[in-house]
């Protein structure tokens, strides 16, 4: 007994000098990120998310330009009434996943709703589209096909694809030469998929889907889009890009969020043909492994659609919105990247620029945030201002006057 006490000593000793080092390892990650100017701070907001929050430690009512609340349904009394009833009468959560006992009515219902909203066959919910990316490539996608894939898709997809054993062709920027030198290499492939964000989220620039079906069907390939920053304001009825550009009967799988126009909260699906939906539900890890979606962001996702099915007066009001605020901040002398979307990237470059622009348009009542590497390349910092149909137009020349006023101070503009 009295020997092993020296062996315990000496156990406990270099299981805290491993710990110790595994600590170093972090605080030297942490201090490169800090001193390069790209650390991630959390303000903290005080209120409902809206076009006006509270932040801590701000004075007075804050604008809000930087929340995926495209349609301002985020705190929409009909969307959070409907929270609220369901709430009451659904409870809490499920504590199951879907094929267990986490299947509601209202489950069910959503997804119906969100078939007819994409004109697809049927639908299956995650809870994330991170999940429903993470879930759908692995499935459909065995080691004798091939997965063409935009080299700027979103980091979901790029994980997606990562758990599939299909071959991988990454394509330039909507460069669709390359995607049809990629078509060609890939000939041999059993089935192939081409896969790309209908609007990039960094840029806000629109994918060339016209052409992508066109060299689809000639090559004899799928075509999958990622909807996140398009369904509901996008196109005549707010269906999306597909319906932007005439490709809806064309583009054979759509994943989208409930987390951003829908209403806010969380979740994410895919639509696409019955089969596939079906294998899904046997298969896709995500769907299987976890919880079902709580009924109170079933009761209000299911409101939001149920608002756009109706009428599509809210997508139609944001194109007027986002072109004023593109046009007059070009007018004031900055780079705004990206085309006609409610994405307004203001460009910068410097990683340090964006951030301490951006905590100066806080301190003028703007809320923004500068985005640096790794969220996007390095040198290419920039400042994202999302439009919602939420906001007035004295809120859009408010904020225009903010970034006229920051942008001098900083050197940016004249």
């Amino acid at each position: 007994q009295m020997s092993s006490l020296p062996r315990a000593a000496n156990a406990s000793r270099a299981y805290a000098a491993a710990a110790q080092a595994v600590l170093s390892v972090l605080e030297s990650e942490l201090d490169a990120i800090r001193t390069a100017g790209t650390w991630k701070g959390e303000r903290v907001i005080t209120s409902q998310q809206g076009p006006r929050i509270s932040v801590d430690g701000s004075r007075g009512d804050i604008l809000n330009f930087c929340a995926n609340n495209y349609l301002g349904l985020s705190n929409h009394p009909e969307v959070v009434k409907a929270g609220i009833d369901a709430l009451k009468k659904y409870g809490a959560g499920l504590s199951s996943v879907r094929f267990i006992c986490g299947t509601q009515s209202i489950h069910k219902n959503l997804e119906e709703k969100l078939a007819r909203f994409h004109e697809r066959e049927d639908c299956i919910l995650y809870a994330s589209c991170f999940d429903a990316n993470a879930g759908l490539f692995e499935v459909l996608l065995g080691p004798d096909d091939a997965v063409l894939s935009d080299e700027l898709n979103h980091a979901s997809i790029i994980d997606g694809i990562r758990l599939c054993r299909a071959k991988r062709f990454r394509y330039k920027h909507m460069d669709l030469n390359d995607l049809e030198e990629k078509l060609k290499e890939s000939r041999s492939s059993r089935m192939r998929l081409v896969v790309t964000d209908g609007v990039f989220s960094m840029d806000g620039d629109v994918a060339p889907l016209q052409g992508i079906c066109d060299l689809a069907e000639q090559y004899g390939a799928l075509v999958f889009i990622d909807e996140c920053h398009a369904t509901g304001f996008l196109g005549p009825r707010g269906r999306g890009t597909d319906e932007l550009l005439g490709v809806m009967d064309r583009v054979h799988i759509v994943n989208s969020t409930l987390g951003k126009a829908l209403g806010g909260a969380a979740g994410g699906y895919t639509v696409g043909p019955k089969a596939l939906i079906e294998l899904l539900r046997q298969r896709s890890r995500p769907y299987l492994f976890s919880n079902s979606l709580p009924p109170p962001v079933v009761g209000c996702a299911t409101r939001a659609v149920e608002l756009l099915l109706a009428s599509n007066e809210i997508a139609q009001s944001m194109a007027a919105k986002t072109m004023r605020f593109r046009n007059n901040m070009t007018q004031a002398g900055f780079t705004i990247s990206g085309t006609a979307h409610p994405i307004c990237p203001v460009m910068l470059g410097d990683a340090r620029l964006a951030s301490l622009m951006a905590d100066d348009m806080l301190k003028l009542g703007v809320y923004v945030i500068g985005f640096s590497y790794p969220v996007v390349p390095k040198g290419k910092a920039r400042i994202r201002v999302q439009i919602s149909a939420a906001h007035t137009d004295e809120d859009i020349d408010r904020a225009v006057d903010a970034f006229i006023q920051t942008g001098r101070k900083h050197g940016v503009i004249s």
